[in-house]
Order: structure tokens, then C-alpha cells, then sequence
């Protein structure tokens, strides 16, 4: 049976308890819980514009935008306890479908355009976003002048 458009954005209403490990939270009720949303596609895009390359930042508005229960500023977010902040976007990739298993991730580290994109950043210093909107003529192009470059050196 085929879904509609309704079918297919339902699950961005959906919102999760999530209990946090009280070793994270000093003080607090054992047990407590707060209730987190996935995060959409505009989230995403809106993080990532609003953050760029500051991981820090990223993590906050993740942790804020995700939070339904109890509200959260960003500065709030970024406030966070280290190891909580941690455990809260893990959950949140989960939930948002965009959890990267461990394997999964030294799977896709490996992969050559993968290696190639890491190449280009580390020699011309360009941001990950920088390399991934090159074409593959483009990356192969500066790949061959890095690789001279060293030849030289």
C-alpha cells in the first residue's frame, strides 16, 4: 500500500521519555526522565548552517531543538554537563534515525572518496562542507596537486 505525504511526516510529531542515567546527573532524582522529539530534516540543515565546523555549538542546538519536555535555551543546552550532553545526542541520533554504528562509521572512514574528502581537508584546510560540494573531477583535480605537492617537498 502506497503512503502519503501524512504517513510519511507523522513520525516528526512522535516524542520519546527517555530516562537519564543518574551517574550523569549530580543531585538529581534517580530516574528522571525527560522527553525528547526526533529531529526533522529542516533541524538538521538549520543546525548545520547555524554551527558550521563548531561541534560544541552543533551538540547544543541538537540537545535544544530535540528537547519537547522540559524546554531548553541553546545556552541552556550548552551548559550541559560534558558525558550528559554526550549521552542526550546519542539518544537523539537514534531517535532521528541518523545514529552511525561504530563499525558502520570505520566502514565509511574507509571508503576511498571518504579518505580522499579527509585529504583535501588536512592539505588546503577546507571544511568537510567545503570538499563535499566538489565534483568528483574537482576532488581527482586537487588530489593529483597534493599528491605533487609532496613529490616536491
Amino acid at each position: 500500500m502506497p503512503l502519503t505525504a501524512e504517513d510519511l511526516l507523522a513520525g516528526s510529531g512522535l516524542t520519546h521519555e527517555v530516562t537519564l542515567p543518574p551517574e550523569l546527573l549530580e543531585g538529581a532524582v534517580p530516574g528522571g526522565t525527560v522527553t525528547l522529539r526526533p529531529l526533522t530534516v529542516r533541524d538538521v540543515q538549520r543546525i548545520a548552517r547555524a554551527a558550521r565546523d563548531d561541534r560544541e555549538l552543533a551538540a547544543a542546538l541538537m540537545i535544544q531543538q530535540a528537547f519537547a519536555e522540559p524546554a531548553l535555551t541553546a545556552d541552556q543546552a550548552g551548559r550541559l554537563p560534558a558525558g550528559l550532553a554526550r549521552f542526550l545526542v546519542d539518544r537523539i541520533n537514534e531517535l532521528s534515525g541518523i545514529d552511525t554504528p561504530r563499525d558502520r562509521l570505520a566502514e565509511l572512514v574507509q571508503a576511498p572518496l571518504a579518505k580522499a574528502c579527509f585529504v583535501l581537508a588536512d592539505e588546503f584546510g577546507w571544511t568537510a562542507e567545503d570538499v563535499s560540494g566538489m565534483t568528483i573531477g574537482q576532488i581527482l583535480m586537487y588530489l593529483e596537486m597534493a599528491g605533487r605537492a609532496v613529490e616536491v617537498a
